[in-house]
């Protein structure tokens, strides 16, 4: 395993990492999520009584992503220069897709992952009266880039 656990002090209490000696650099990150569906649910998506859930959805990761630092204890709110969220319906469900961008200290992996799963979240609320069973899987970081650990891109 590369690197070590950072949010602990060596008396294992929870911390915010110091990362006020590193410089500012462009950081980006992509994660992705994807919702399981019925042909049933799918049937239905243009039919919602709720609105459009994909648009919906795509508007809440992006909402989401901004307040990362409020709903993870110990990341840094950053300044967010982008946000892109894209759903797209395929044969058994949805597939998300998540890209923030920053200028900061440090990653918005997290940012990321976050706008990723409320977006799966949110469709999983548009959708439940039709049916209780979808499933949210495969909430994945896909890549990252920028910051001194080096850019990461998921193996498939």
């Amino acid at each position: 395993m590369k690197g070590k656990l950072t949010h602990y002090d060596p008396g294992g209490r929870a911390r915010m990492v110091d990362v006020s000696q590193k410089q500012p650099s462009v950081r980006e990150a992509q994660a992705s999520a994807f919702v399981a569906l019925s042909r049933l649910v799918l049937d239905e998506l243009s039919a919602n009584p709720k609105g459009n859930p994909l648009e919906t959805a795509r508007l809440a990761g992006i909402m989401a992503a901004k307040k990362t630092a409020e709903l993870i204890p110990l990341c840094h709110p950053l300044p967010l220069a982008n946000i892109d969220v894209q759903l797209e319906q395929c044969e058994n469900g949805i597939r998300i897709s998540s890209k923030v961008r920053t200028t900061a200290q440090t990653g918005v992996e997290m940012e990321a992952l976050v706008a990723s799963s409320i977006a799966a979240l949110t469709v999983y609320d548009m959708c439940k009266a039709f049916d209780k069973s979808i499933e949210i899987r495969e909430v994945v970081l896909e890549r990252k880039s920028g910051g001194k650990s080096g850019d990461y891109v998921r193996k498939r």
